[in-house]
Order: structure tokens, then sequence, then C-alpha cells
């Protein structure tokens, strides 16, 4: 079985993103957002038949984990009561194509967060979606800011509140930010990125997992910067005086392999232990073209993670195995299917 833990609905009906820009200029114009609109299982169904689900079907996959555009959470516009709306009508969404599609896909659920609201305000929001509407994880942005970088460290303890959920509901998060309001941080070919390392610089700088040893992250596109500078982030541990980081870190982080070309992926396998790596595609996401070289699309991971120079049993691994460990929601409703 091949798993995708990174698919995000960007082909979603235009009546849904038509309702947000709705939203936002009536929060502009300080009045009431319109009623959310009905959108039909047919219109959910064209979104996705001819676009997410035909490429998993093309493409060699079995289920993506699925969640809401990641560049449209932008939790930097509008308050927390706008968020909050914007979010459930994502998540709703969500569970929408999984009912519809209940073995292509599951759920992963964004966050209300806002700006200077305290992230405890999503518990809810999480406990609703991993509860009553069978989601498996969440994606949690780690700088709400939109690219300002205002707010503390994932490793401070304001955090707590949200990871204590997380560990009692057993789900773990994809470390996720959203779309930039910083012109000098392009959305997906920098800020994305650049939020990944640091992410993964904060994790090593603190002790979260000796508070939080259950706590699960996933760091997408490969992990940003930190296998290709494996021996930096190795030296700075050294230098902070803490253990090595395959030691003090990744027993909690993993990394997907949305990297969009061959030596990329062959470096992530060289240096990552492959129990650490989950198979991830994003999609129709950050990059959709054609690479004129291949003739392939970028985004076709599975090329990649097939010609890397792997044993079977790591390749099962980052296939299915390691998304079935780190989601135990997610294998408790595959083995539930028969699966």
């Amino acid at each position: 079985m091949i798993i995708d833990c990174h698919g995000h609905y960007t082909t979603a009906p235009a009546a849904h993103t038509t309702w947000r820009d709705e939203q936002l200029i009536a929060y502009e114009a300080g009045v009431g957002a319109p009623t959310y609109p009905h959108i039909s299982d047919d219109e959910i169904r064209e979104s996705i038949e001819q676009n997410q689900l035909r490429l998993i079907r093309e493409r060699g996959a079995d289920l993506t984990i699925f969640s809401p555009r990641a560049s449209a959470m932008a939790h930097h516009l509008g308050d927390e009561s706008v968020s909050i709306a914007w979010t459930r009508a994502c998540n709703d969404l969500i569970a929408r194509v999984v009912a519809l599609y209940p073995e292509s896909f599951a759920g992963v659920c964004q966050l209300p967060q806002s700006p200077g609201a305290p992230i405890s305000n999503s518990i809810g929001e999480l406990e609703r979606c991993v509860n009553e509407l069978g989601f498996v994880g969440c994606n949690l942005n780690p700088d709400p800011s939109g690219g300002r970088w205002n707010g503390p460290p994932l490793t401070d303890r304001s955090w707590y509140p949200f990871y204590e959920a997380m560990v009692a509901l057993d789900v773990p998060a994809m470390i996720h930010v959203s779309s930039s309001c910083n012109d000098n941080f392009h959305a997906t070919g920098a800020h994305y990125l650049n939020a990944d390392t640091t992410a993964f610089m904060q994790l090593l700088q603190g002790e979260l997992f000796a508070d939080f040893p259950t706590l699960r992250f996933i760091i997408p596109h490969g992990g940003g910067a930190v296998p290709y500078h494996w021996g930096r982030y190795r030296g700075l541990a050294d230098m902070l005086h803490k253990p090595e980081p395959a030691e003090h870190v990744m027993g909690n982080v993993y990394f997907d392999t949305c990297v969009y070309h061959q030596p990329g992926i062959d470096l992530l396998v060289q240096v990552i232990d492959h129990q650490n790596i989950l198979f991830g595609s994003e999609m129709l996401g950050a990059v959709r073209g054609l690479d004129p070289r291949s003739g392939q699309y970028y985004d076709d991971t599975k090329r990649y993670v097939d010609a890397a120079v792997l044993s079977e049993s790591s390749r099962a691994q980052i296939y299915e195995a390691n998304a079935r460990r780190v989601f135990p929601r997610l294998h408790a409703r595959l083995v539930g299917q028969g699966r």
C-alpha cells in the first residue's frame, strides 16, 4: 500500500473560495459575513475526480492524507472569529471529501490559529475534527503572523496545552505555515522552506520531547534545508550541549518526500534514517508543472522514491509502515477497512 502523507484540497469548488473572499471583504467593511454557500456532492466529485483522485490512480498511490489548502489558511487575515469560521468551513469540506471517497482520503484539519490568540483556543476544533469527523491529524502553523515571526517558538510553554491535547488524542501535527505577507519571502519558494528549517532548529534548541515523549511532528518539504545541512545541525547540537539530533529530535520528528528532483530524494534517503521518512507529494500543490528535462511532472514524487537506492523493506517503510505508525488513527481506520 502507498500512503501519501501530504495532500491539500487546492481544487476546492469556486463557491468555497469566493465565500472566503466575501468573508474578508465583509470583515474589512465591519459587517457580518455572508451565509456559506450550498456546495453539492457533485461539485465536490467534479473537483476531486479529475484532479487528486485521477492522479492518485495514475501515479500508483492508494490513499492521501488530505487537508485544506495550506496557503489559504491565512491566519493573519481577519481576526480570531474570522479564522474560526473559515477553518470550520474548510474542515467540513475535507470531511465531505473523505465521506465520498473513504478508501482514497483521510482527513487532517486546519486550525483556527490567529496572531496573538492563545493556541489553547484551537483545541476545540482539533477535538471536533478528530472525535466527530474522524480526522487523523492536524496542520500546525508555527507562524500564524504570515511571515512576521513575532510569536513564541514551538518549544515555548504557551504551546503546551495544545500538545497535551495532541497527546491525549494520539494524533500528529504537520508543521506547515501558510501564505506570506512579507514580500521578502515568496510563500512556497522561501517562506515554507524557511519555516521547515526554523521549526527543526527550534526543536533542536529546546527540550520539548523530554516533556512530551510521544509527541509527533512531520516537517514537510523534505525537512527544508535540514538534510542538506545535517552536519551543521550535528555541530550546532554539540555547541549547544545537546545530544545528537538523531537522538534529541528524530525520535519524534519525520520528514516527507516532497522534494521535486531525484538528487534531492537521493540525499534525503542517504542522510535521514528511513524510519523517519514518510512518502508525500503535495500533489497539485506548490509545483505542478512538467520538468522539461524529463518530461515528467515535478510532483510525481513516487518516481523518485522508486528510483532511489533503497532496500525493499526501507521502501515499504517510506510508502506505508511509517505513516501507519505516525498516524495510529489512520492505521486503525485502515484495519477497519480490511487493509
